[in-house]
């Protein structure tokens, strides 16, 4: 049975998009990946431009908050805060058997400069949870 992973952080607009995309199209069935966060935003432009760079279209992706999603009674296997620590800390508890993981990826709604730096910021983003991925499925 595919485990249920949950990936939270503060706007679910860029690395809790990320980390769901990067999962459901690399675990070949083994999880199912869903993300939210702790005060939903936008999809950020950048997030969506450097991921149809890697193959992966998240353009029509909604942000969703995590309060419904613990309101709602999910369960899952696996809660990845992927913000910083303090925000991580303000996610709630799920019921049942959930292991509580934290990986602090830098915010790409932070980037300062250019476009192209911009871009740039949200591709090293981008390949840092990509990497993060790759060793979580290969660890199950």
């Amino acid at each position: 049975m595919a485990k249920k992973i949950l990936f939270v952080c503060i706007h679910n607009s860029a690395r809790s998009q990320m980390a769901e995309a990067y999962l459901n199209a690399y675990s070949l069935g083994k999880c199912t990946a869903e993300s939210a966060g702790l005060e939903p935003g936008k999809l950020n432009p950048y997030v969506v431009k450097v991921m149809a760079e890697d193959g992966i279209d998240i353009s029509d992706n909604e942000t969703k908050s995590v309060f419904d999603f613990f309101k709602q009674g999910r369960l899952f296997n696996y809660v990845i805060t992927v913000c910083d620590t303090e925000a991580a800390e303000r996610c709630p508890i799920f019921a049942g058997i959930t292991a509580r993981i934290h990986w602090s990826f830098p915010d790409p709604s932070s980037a300062q400069g250019s476009e192209e730096e911009k871009l740039a910021f949200a591709r090293s983003v981008r390949d840092l949870i990509k990497k993060q991925i790759i060793e979580f499925i290969d660890e199950m």
